[in-house]
């Protein structure tokens, strides 16, 4: 089972990451699952990743008090934004596809805005 953790903790991990890059996909979620992932499979694997130096500090917040920092609820909130607007943006996405992708950010941002602050 642990190598099984480890595995989808990686894949999470490079998911968060590409979601830096790439605005339609989320990044937070990802990095809180790969550490929760790593917490159960490597606790060296688990230390590095809170040891990150953007991620890091947040993803502790969330492990020890369940909080999500003001700053961090405002830049999700912005890059939803950007992201549908991308995403509605371009002409040759198919509009069932688009709704779904849009419902599944913005299902995403309310989870992110409706956790205690900090």
């Amino acid at each position: 089972m642990k190598w099984s953790f480890f595995i989808i903790a990686w894949i999470s991990f490079i998911l968060g990451f590409i979601g830096i890059f790439l605005p339609i996909l989320p990044t937070t979620p990802f990095f809180i699952l790969s550490a929760y992932l790593f917490s159960k499979s490597s606790p060296r694997f688990h230390k590095w990743v809170l040891t990150l130096p953007v991620a890091g500090p947040g993803i502790e917040d969330w492990e020890k008090h369940r909080v999500i920092k003001t700053s961090a609820k405002i830049l999700c909130t912005a890059m939803i934004f950007l992201s549908l607007g991308i995403i509605w943006g371009i002409g040759e996405i198919i509009v069932p596809i688009k709704i779904f992708v849009s419902l599944l950010i913005v299902s995403v941002n309310v989870f992110v805005v409706t956790r205690k602050s900090k």
